[in-house]
């Protein structure tokens, strides 16, 4: 089972997991949203965690039969700063052979469909 936590959170810290717990209490709406539509095997059969640990990251989703991560973002992820972040973040993930979705809070809010249906053709493909 060590082994199996291990690969599924990549040695992330205790204090992560609680910094997630907090996360999952204070979700935004379009993380609610979002995960009303992923939740419980709705895409292909899938389990998709929320908020879950990895390395010294949090992912707003994440399927590890897949491992595919999907981050939401909101307006602060603009800044030259936080695409930076956002980013070496995304190069961290792929060396784990973690593919990352992105998609804006705005699109979730406007058109979960169109989101849905993306996270749908992602997780079909070949390569994930």
């Amino acid at each position: 089972m060590s082994s199996y936590n291990d690969n599924l959170h990549k040695m992330a810290s205790p204090k992560l997991f609680e910094f997630a717990k907090t996360l999952r209490q204070n979700s935004t709406e379009a993380e609610k949203l979002l995960w009303q539509r992923i939740r419980n095997k709705q895409i292909n059969n899938l389990k998709f965690r929320r908020q879950h640990p990895i390395e010294k990251y949090i992912a707003d989703f994440y399927c590890h039969e897949k491992k595919l991560v999907i981050e939401l973002d909101g307006s602060i992820h603009n800044d030259k700063e936080k695409k930076e972040d956002d980013y070496n973040r995304t190069y961290v993930l792929k060396e784990f052979g973690i593919t990352v979705l992105r998609f804006r809070n705005e699109e979730v809010i406007k058109d979960i469909n169109f989101v849905i249906e993306e996270i749908r053709k992602a997780t079909q493909q070949s390569r994930i």
